[in-house]
């Protein structure tokens, strides 16, 4: 009888173990569905002190007290609970019209990540691999040189390519392509006179650069560059639709960024922020452009820095990262497809500081991924943030980043151009930081 109950009992606790293995396994397969929720809630319950936070308050005040910024939004988040959403200043100092939470910025290079996301939808649809050659999708670009030096005549030495170019080299800015307004070669010079990204289309951008060489050898240093140009071509050729609709479809719309696009139709102009330029006195002067661009849809659309959106819309974009892909039960990527996005794919050779642009230096433990830079190792890179922190910004001082460790998400909109003090992108990061007091929650 002993035999048996022991037995019995133990198959019982066999069969429950099973099903509750069974159960997990069930539970685990189903997919997460995260609903985006923008009321703000204590920061003490996600491990934030809300009177260090003041200190982040302060900080953005003071560079409006002092007009080195016209205005500003901040949106942090920590496990998709909104800890700060504020506002400071104006949106415009003329009229004095104050910053609102849905004023419209130019996000210029934080274009580029949403880019990059467009790119890995195609990548998941097996569209294109990282170690394809550009040529494959670009036949174009099949005979690039590279540029080699200066011969006594005052002519480029060209020479062909180690190797074709690869979409991975691309993704990163370690194909060898250029912007042109950064650098005084031969090859920038090329780039300013063809007018390459003034090109009335993509097609002639690409009919542009496939006639300048590039400017090293593919993999053998970091430019900053018209990549995620020509990756907005990439986009529209492989699916047949312009780059704004892709993302208008793909990813706008999904996410529920409702005022992101390629231009700011009428009826939305008055809420598009006023662009300020920094002077030589770190105080503001009106940019010559302010009152001009994106009144109607673009004919060439930058996928490096065309994208206007506030930054709520943003935001969502963010999130949806910081969720491994998925917001509000709208699947953008898969979670591997966005550690593969987010992951440092420049050689360790080239994390130096010899190369870099802005504030952004690829270092040890501070590298670039596809279309966002990584923070890999933050202690080495001499930073606060979690391990695996990707992050951007964009001429005008808009910045966002999302640290996967501590689960924190930032989104900051400025509309400054030629950047000057201070550095609110980087002040704000160790503001957030020395007031995340509770990590463990």
């Amino acid at each position: 009888m002993r035999g048996f109950l022991t037995t019995f009992v133990g198959s019982s606790l066999f069969a429950g173990a099973l099903l509750a293995s069974s159960a997990w396994q069930v539970s685990a397969q189903q997919p997460a569905h995260h609903t985006l929720d923008m009321t703000l809630v204590k920061p003490e319950t996600v491990g934030f002190s809300s009177e260090r936070l003041e200190r982040l308050h302060a900080i953005m005040q003071q560079t409006v007290d002092k007009k080195e910024i016209a205005g500003i939004v901040t949106i942090l988040s920590r496990h998709g609970k909104i800890v700060d959403y504020r506002t400071y200043g104006q949106r415009d100092m003329a009229s004095g019209t104050p910053m609102t939470k849905d004023t419209i910025f130019r996000d210029y290079s934080m274009t580029k990540p949403v880019t990059g996301v467009a790119m890995m939808i195609l990548y998941e649809q097996g569209k294109w691999l990282p170690s394809d050659p550009i040529a494959k999708y670009i036949p174009e670009f099949a005979h690039l040189k590279v540029f080699k030096g200066v011969a006594a005549d005052g002519k480029m030495i060209l020479v062909d390519p180690d190797h074709a170019p690869t979409m991975r080299e691309l993704l990163s800015h370690t194909a060898g392509f250029t912007y042109g307004f950064f650098g005084q070669t031969p090859v920038d010079v090329l780039y300013r006179d063809g007018k390459i990204l003034q090109s009335k289309n993509l097609q002639e951008m690409i009919d542009k650069l496939a006639k300048i060489p590039l400017l090293y050898q593919p993999g053998k240093g970091w430019t900053y560059s018209v990549s995620m140009d020509i990756e907005g071509y990439i986009v529209e050729k492989l699916t047949g639709q312009s780059l704004p609709d892709f993302t208008r479809k793909q990813i706008y719309i999904p996410l529920g960024m409702k005022d992101a696009g390629f231009y700011v139709p009428a009826e939305q102009r008055s809420r598009f922020a006023t662009l300020y330029q920094a002077n030589d006195h770190d105080a503001l002067d009106l940019d010559p452009s302010s009152a001009t661009g994106y009144a109607t849809p673009p004919t060439m659309a930058s996928g490096g820095g065309g994208m206007v959106s506030t930054a709520e819309d943003y935001y969502h974009f963010a999130q949806m990262l910081g969720y491994g892909g998925e917001l509000n039960g709208k699947r953008i990527l898969a979670p591997a497809t966005v550690k593969l996005m987010t992951t440092n794919h420049v050689p360790t050779n080239l994390l130096t500081g010899e190369f870099g642009i802005g504030q952004q230096q690829m270092r040890p433990g501070f590298g670039y991924g596809y279309n966002c830079a990584v923070e890999f190792d933050p202690q080495e890179a001499n930073l606060p943030d979690g391990k695996g922190t990707f992050l951007w910004d964009g001429a005008a001082g808009t910045w966002f980043w999302v640290d996967p460790t501590n689960d924190i998400v930032f989104v900051g909109m400025i509309q400054r151009m030629h950047g000057g003090n201070p550095n609110v992108q980087y002040l704000s990061r160790s503001a957030v930081y020395q007031a995340l007091v509770d990590p463990s929650k």
